[in-house]
């Protein structure tokens, strides 16, 4: 417990030191958006490029990956789908969807990999994932429903391919299919942008706090929040285990990973890609700071009853 108590203190601190920031006005008025469209559009490209060049794909395809991705994408539809019926916009649900089952698996999950599970590689297959298959598709369907001019055919086709971050993916993808190793002047510059990714998230988070109140009462986002908070810390980890346990038949430390990666909190890059577009912006927030707090007491339950 001591590595999930470490993670989740550095998380912490950082998001309180974009509160401080926040309330002290060091950064003006628009400083949450210029640094939420900085992690958006320049940070977080680097970091994917980085992470994906040099991933080892051969150990990317494994059963951890089959019940990450499943569980992932069926709770995500799942609030989609509940969403849309209940006539929320496409990028709200979207949105939602995100704040129900994207984990954080790259600021947090990776710590905890590494201080809970003893290995950072059970993180891995989830993050492509995300990097890969889930952000494109979201990130499109966003593209396209916020479209002011209304979207086309081509738009919507070519709209994955217009977006910095589906782009870094890509191009990381066919660096690290092809064995290529780029030199470290080329390399060096990318690390140091893409280490900016997690904490500019986690600052431009903590100055979205000051000022507002979560979790308004009588308000459409805290149902929603109630929603995918609820499907994300209880519906994905029983998921992600009944899967795990009887469809891919994993036992001991893979089941057990498998579900800890599962019942981290929705991931920051949510509230990121909902400021960048400016829908479901509250949704978003209050569903990460929510999902943090309870991760905590899941995380804790999940390695008593698995250890």
């Amino acid at each position: 417990m001591s590595g999930v108590i470490a993670g989740f203190t550095v998380i912490f601190v950082v998001i309180a030191v974009g509160y401080i920031i926040a309330r002290a006005g060091v950064l003006g008025d628009a400083g949450e958006q210029v640094l939420g469209r900085l992690v958006f559009f320049v940070a977080t490209p680097a970091l994917l490029f980085e992470t994906l060049a040099r991933a080892d794909l051969r150990s990317v395809f494994s059963p951890t990956l089959a019940v990450t991705s499943v569980s992932a994408f069926a709770v995500g539809a799942a609030y989609f789908a509940g969403a849309l019926v209940a006539k929320r916009h496409v990028a709200d649900a979207t949105v939602g969807a995100l704040s129900a089952s994207y984990v954080n698996a790259s600021n947090l999950g990776i710590p905890i990999a590494v201080y809970v599970l003893g290995d950072a590689s059970f993180v891995a297959p989830l993050l492509l994932f995300q990097i890969l298959v889930y952000s494109p598709l979201a990130l499109t369907l966003l593209d396209v429903s916020t479209s002011k001019a209304g979207a086309s055919l081509r738009a919507t086709v070519t709209a994955p391919f217009r977006n910095p971050i589906v782009l870094a993916a890509l191009a990381g993808l066919v660096v690290a299919a092809v064995g290529l190793d780029l030199p470290d002047p080329l390399m060096q510059p990318i690390v140091l942008i893409g280490g900016a990714s997690v904490p500019g998230a986690l600052l431009a988070f903590g100055m979205s706090l000051y000022g507002v109140r979560v979790l308004q009462r009588g308000t459409s986002p805290r149902r929603d929040v109630a929603v995918a908070a609820a499907l994300k810390m209880l519906v994905l980890p029983v998921l992600a285990w009944v899967l795990a346990r009887f469809v891919w038949h994993l036992e001991g430390t893979e089941l057990f990973g498998v579900v800890v990666i599962a019942s981290l909190p929705t991931a920051q890059n949510v509230f990121i890609y909902a400021s960048r577009y400016g829908r479901g912006v509250v949704l978003a927030r209050d569903s990460a700071f929510v999902t943090t707090l309870i991760s905590i007491p899941v995380i804790a339950l999940v390695s008593a009853l698995l250890t």
